[in-house]
This record gives C-alpha cells, sequence and structure tokens, in this order.
C-alpha cells in the first residue's frame, strides 16, 4: 500500500488542488512515484476542473499514469455545484467504488494525494461526512486553512474535528495575495500557540517531511 496524504481545508475554495499539486512536484523530486485521486467532485457538467488538473500534474511526472483517465482520479461527480449529499439527492454513497478507484491507483505509485471535497464536515449521504473518508482509507491528513480574517476560528473548529476522532495531522495556511493583514491580525496568535506556522508556498519540503513521517 502507497503512503496516502489526504488533503482536506476549513472550508471550499481554499485551496486543496492547488496545495495537491505542489506535494506532488515535491515528492517527485525525492525520486518518489506519486499519484492523485479526488474521492468525489460536484459542479462537474463536462468537465472535472479539479480533477483534470491534478491528472495532467502527474501525468508528468509520473509515467505510470500514462494510460489513467480524469474517470479513474475522480470515480463520482454530480452536476450541482453543492454538497454531494444534495448534489446526489441524497444517493448512498458508494464506498466499494471509492475503495477500488484508491486500490487501482496507488498500484501506480509510492505517495497517493487523496483530495477531499470542502471542508471535513461536508455531508455526503445520510451516513458519511467527508471526515469519515479520512478514517476509512486511514491517511495522514493535511489540513489546509485559509489566511483572511476568521481564519483563527475556521482553523480551530477544523483542528478539534480531527484531534476528536484521534486523526494524524499537519496544518498548513495557504496565504493568498490579498492576505497581507495575516501577518498583524492573525498570525501573531498562531506563532504564539504552535511551534511553526507552515505555509503552503514558502514550506512544502518541511510540510511534506512531516506529512510522510506521521
Amino acid at each position: 500500500m502507497s503512503k496516502r496524504i489526504f488533503v482536506t481545508a476549513t472550508n471550499t475554495d481554499i485551496g486543496k488542488t492547488y496545495t495537491s499539486k505542489l506535494l506532488i512536484k515535491e515528492f517527485t523530486s525525492r525520486g518518489l512515484r506519486v499519484g492523485a485521486i479526488k474521492l468525489i467532485e460536484t459542479g462537474v457538467v463536462d468537465f472535472a476542473p479539479d480533477a483534470e488538473a491534478l491528472l495532467s500534474c502527474v501525468k508528468e511526472l509520473n509515467p505510470e499514469f500514462k494510460d489513467v483517465e480524469v474517470k479513474d482520479v475522480v470515480p463520482i461527480t454530480y452536476t450541482l455545484p453543492a454538497a454531494p449529499y444534495v448534489s446526489s439527492n441524497v444517493l448512498p454513497l458508494d464506498l466499494e467504488l471509492l475503495n477500488r478507484a484508491v486500490q487501482k491507483l496507488e498500484k501506480l505509485c509510492d505517495v497517493l494525494i487523496i483530495e477531499g471535497a470542502g471542508g471535513l464536515y461536508v455531508p455526503i449521504d445520510e451516513e458519511y461526512m467527508m471526515i469519515d473518508m479520512i478514517e476509512h482509507f486511514r491517511a495522514t491528513t493535511l489540513l489546509v486553512t485559509h489566511c483572511s480574517l476568521g481564519c483563527i476560528n475556521d482553523t480551530i473548529l477544523s483542528e478539534r474535528a480531527l484531534n476528536d476522532k484521534n486523526i494524524k495531522y499537519l496544518t498548513a495556511f495557504n496565504c493568498r495575495d490579498s492576505d497581507e493583514s495575516f501577518k498583524d491580525v492573525s498570525e501573531p496568535y498562531f506563532r504564539n500557540t504552535r511551534e511553526k506556522v507552515l505555509k503552503t508556498g514558502a514550506d512544502i519540503d518541511t510540510i511534506c517531511d512531516v506529512l510522510y513521517n506521521l
């Protein structure tokens, strides 16, 4: 079994796919074969943007994925851009489909990046939330959080959810150009309450080190 790293976030549009691509490139630079899967993607009509971006990145770096198609990388898609629970009209999750997809792709890699949809408590069906997929696939977790106002609350809530389920995780901040206030408004709290504030762009090497050894 490959090393499984589940990329989740404090909410939607935080930068999971961007961060997943950074992980793919960094792990590849270390001589590892890297693969990626997006378990569920909503808002898909003719094009699955997240899955397409992941597959394109992997194919450039891992020859083992030359015959892999988008449907292999995103086994479940829905048209409505909403939580899978809503997009599927409360269709029960086909967990075996996801199991087969993960098992197929991890044969082609040493590290498999598993990207979630939305945040930890996005409902998938009447039984499962996205956080349950982390437990099911026994994956090390990267929590990607934002750097805009409110990130303290959002980050703590997500970290507590992971702690409550005893999930091994690392938190990384995905700061954008518009987040200039972070260093004055929110970063002081994090610097005073944790050993290090890791940022996706500047610290991807350290992030990969920690994740691989968790």
